[in-house]
């Protein structure tokens, strides 16, 4: 300790009282004190997280061996961690927040209901809490200056991932199954919706009982158009628009070709047709055999798909290579914790012990050495024996891309060496592309009656259009329009092209003068 660090033991009392009494008013001001902070001589603290996910056999035993490390290193916390199927997790946390109930910390993303969670004021603001508890992940934030991503007029959120990603979309097919049936297109050569529909109708008619694809033609109509979906209540732009002029995704001429083709394919049996019930995970569906067709990320292409059969082969083909396609966003996947979390400070405390050991990160990614996981001599892990993807008792477990550390990551049977680094290079390929307004956070406040009354028709109407059940599309997606324009759809959109106008306006460069300078 330097001399400086001995300098309290010279201050008076009265002084010592005196910083006391300030020191516990910033506390209660940053956040509720929660027992058992310090030592270990208390009853552990209960933390109770939300993943989503099927809860895998040995969660139990893992989080329990993660509370054990952690009172260890002097955060006395043991965990309640549950899980909800990732096809009902989106409504069920929503449903969780209004109801107020309380929980520690959950995992959600922009995919998820990240964006209308935040803002409802369903997460703590974390402005203060954060520096405080978790000094070394703020460090790490400010490094990368990815926070701003996550923040609502100048309030923290949520705690988003620190990776780069792109998720423009590969067609991918069970090869074994097509080369048995006499189809072999060469890989690369499946690359526009005229493809994919080619190639779909000669699957279905190879195989006209199987379970086909869970694709809708609405995302890959939405590559080909290099139309932005910004995650807010069906609304996006396009990226050749200079303006980033905000409009409903129902307007737009792609819309209805995507609602047309969804007929065709509905009717030939090529989406499957309990699609509007089954809530089983679309990678389990893959790796179990039971699609045969789907459209996946630079991501699952290249990594080991783990399928439970080794005989299944897979190939793909990159679907308009020449479009361009936003990166994945710092929002993609969020630790956030909740506005009525009854220990935020023990929470924040644990993801900062995360950021800065690697011993608490194997734990909670990995498990149990030996039982959960095997480390192999070159830092990698794999599978104990007769274990798989699939059949894991612990590891790929759903909801851990929030807590992703590239730092500690190791190589694992679905992740090789250098993967990640792979994954960087393909996100920094010139036709992959930051978003615009990438950080922008649209207010709903001003437009709340008119949001819910837009959402209320998105969950009537939008399903059966997209999935091809409707009788007529070109009938039903007009009468929609027309539905969301009386729902006060002007209001909607005139608000938040406002927001994205003043957000460019602050980031667009001035000179010195004051004028923005001319485009070279």
């Amino acid at each position: 300790m330097t001399r400086r660090g001995y300098a309290w033991l010279f201050v008076p009392l009265c002084l010592l009282l005196l910083v006391s009494v300030t020191a516990c008013e910033k506390g209660e001001k940053a956040g509720p004190a929660s027992p058992g902070r310090g030592g270990t001589s208390e009853e552990p603290v209960l933390l109770r997280f939300y993943f989503s996910g099927e809860k895998k056999a040995a969660t139990d035993e893992v989080w329990a061996a993660i509370g054990d490390y952690a009172r260890s290193k002097g955060l006395n916390v043991r965990f309640d961690v549950h899980f909800i199927p990732i096809g009902d997790y989106k409504d069920k946390m929503m449903v969780k927040s209004a109801s107020g109930d309380r929980w520690d910390l959950n995992f959600d993303g922009d995919w998820l209901s990240y964006k209308q969670m935040a803002a409802k004021g369903a997460y703590l603001i974390l402005n203060d809490l954060l520096p405080l508890y978790a000094p070394h992940l703020y460090e790490k934030y400010m490094q990368q200056g990815t926070l701003e991503a996550a923040m609502i007029d100048g309030n923290i959120t949520g705690l988003p991932w620190t990776m780069k990603m792109n998720q423009r979309f590969y067609a991918q097919w069970r090869s074994d199954l097509a080369k048995k049936a006499g189809l072999n297109p060469a890989s690369g050569s499946i690359r526009t919706i005229e493809d994919v529909d080619a190639f779909l109708m000669a699957l279905k008619k190879a195989y006209p009982d199987a379970k086909l694809s869970r694709t809708v033609p609405r995302d890959i109509y939405k590559l080909r158009d290099e139309w932005v979906d910004l995650g807010f209540h069906g609304m996006g732009f396009y990226l050749n628009d200079p303006h980033v002029r905000i409009q409903p995704v129902e307007q737009q001429p792609f819309y209805l070709e995507a609602a047309i083709m969804a007929k065709k394919w509905y009717d030939a049996g090529i989406l499957n047709r309990d699609i509007l019930l089954d809530k089983e995970d679309g990678a389990s569906l893959w790796r179990n055999g039971n699609m045969l067709f789907t459209a996946q990320s630079h991501e699952w292409v290249n990594a080991n798909q783990g399928f439970s059969d080794p005989s299944f082969e897979q190939m793909s083909s990159l679907l308009y290579p020449d479009r361009k396609v936003v990166n994945r966003t710092p929002l993609a996947n969020v630790i956030a914790i909740n506005r009525n979390a009854e220990h935020p400070d023990l929470a924040l405390r644990f993801l900062d012990l995360l950021e800065t050991d690697r011993k608490l990160y194997d734990l909670v990614q990995y498990g149990i050495e030996g039982k959960t996981y095997l480390l192999q001599p070159d830092g990698s892990v794999s599978y104990p024996e007769g274990m798989s993807t699939p059949t894991s008792n612990y590891m790929e477990w759903g909801g851990q891309w929030g807590f992703w550390k590239p730092q500690f990551m190791r190589p694992t049977p679905t992740y090789g060496k250098d993967f990640w680094l792979k994954e960087e290079a393909f996100a920094n390929e010139p036709n992959n592309v930051n978003s615009p307004i990438d950080g922008l956070f649209i207010s709903e406040d001003r437009i709340r009656d008119e949001l819910l009354l837009r959402d209320r028709n998105v969950e009537t109407y939008v399903a059966a259009i997209e999935l091809g059940t409707v009788a007529d599309p070109q009938k039903a997606l007009a009468d929609y329009i027309q539905l969301q324009k009386n729902s006060g759809l002007d209001k909607i959109i005139a608000e938040a092209q406002r927001q994205i106008d003043d957000y460019l306006a602050r980031k667009r460069p001035v000179s010195a003068a004051g004028a923005t300078p001319p485009p070279r």
